[in-house]
């Protein structure tokens, strides 16, 4: 098994010893802590083997976490990795800041080891599944050049992964597009095909239960047939990409920008993150269940 390295940044000792312990259990998981920003910036810069992951405190002295978060995310060395960002600044504005800036999640205290655990699993599994994706795009970009048309059908949450990392590999910025393919595609399955609605799905996640259910309801006979479509379509200066399920749709204009009233809701902010890092544009159609969303190509 491949060994995770996480860096744990917190000004406070007792904070760092708790983060510490609740991911000292996972035996592939190599800890490392830093006492503040600056300190941060040097285990960032010195590390032999890149950080797969940092959970990152907001409020510290000298350069807080907003700070080194910005500046992770400028430098091309670290910009890749994912950062979820754990505090008390729990303001809507506050977190507003930390997504734009880049955060994986922002994670506000207190809260629960699972919730920290799980997040800590999703960002580590979109992390290599985004190095696979950028480690194949220079060749799929070429063979994209002799393209002008593919579609595929999928049903399940693991097709989603598997054809948004293919897809990804054809796209200039291979991070940001896997990220945003896979998550118009899961609102495809999970609302659109299997009727999973918002709330619905917050409480599954908090019980840990939302991809057992989406097992559960692919295996009933009124979902049985359903399957949702991915089209990509490559014009001259762009990347066409319409998704469509079979769903009887929903009001996608709620979830297009961050709402202050769901910011602290563990789902709701991935159309509206796709569209800010992934995407040219993103336009739904009709009742909500077709989305078109663009890649400019560089000309």
């Amino acid at each position: 098994m491949a060994t995770t390295r996480i860096l744990i940044v917190d000004d406070e000792p007792i904070n760092r010893a708790v983060i510490d312990e609740y991911l000292s259990e996972e035996p592939d998981y190599l800890l490392d802590t830093a006492s503040d920003g600056e300190d941060a910036w040097r285990a960032l810069q010195e590390a032999t083997t890149p950080y797969d992951l940092v959970i990152l405190d907001r409020i510290m002295p000298a350069l807080d976490g907003l700070e080194l978060l910005r500046r992770m995310k400028a430098d091309p060395r670290f910009a890749d990795a994912p950062v979820i960002m754990q505090t008390a600044a729990s303001a809507p504005e506050q977190v507003r800041q930390g997504l734009a800036a880049g955060a994986y999640y922002y994670l506000t205290k207190p809260y629960e080891p699972e919730t920290l655990l799980a997040l800590v699993r999703a960002a580590v599994g979109d992390r290599r599944a985004l190095r696979s994706a950028v480690s194949r795009a220079g060749s799929m970009e070429r063979a994209l050049r002799h393209l002008s048309l593919m579609e595929f059908r999928f049903r399940t949450i693991d097709e989603v992964h598997t054809l948004a990392e293919f897809l990804a590999g054809l796209c200039p910025n291979p991070q940001n597009a896997r990220f945003g393919l896979a998550e118009l595609m899961i609102n495809a399955v999970e609302h659109g095909n299997l009727g999973i609605g918002y709330r619905e799905k917050t409480l599954l996640l908090m019980d840990n239960d939302w991809l057992a259910e989406i097992g559960r309801r692919l295996e009933l006979p009124q979902f049985g047939g359903r399957s949702a479509s991915i089209r990509l379509e490559r014009l001259d200066d762009r990347l066409r990409f319409t998704i469509a399920d079979a769903g009887r749709g929903f009001d996608w204009t709620r979830y297009l920008d961050f709402d202050p009233a769901r910011i602290f809701d563990p789902n709701g902010r991935g159309i509206a993150m796709a569209r800010r890092t992934a995407f040219s544009d993103i336009a739904y159609q009709g009742c909500g269940n077709t989305v078109v969303a663009t890649i400019a190509l560089a000309g």
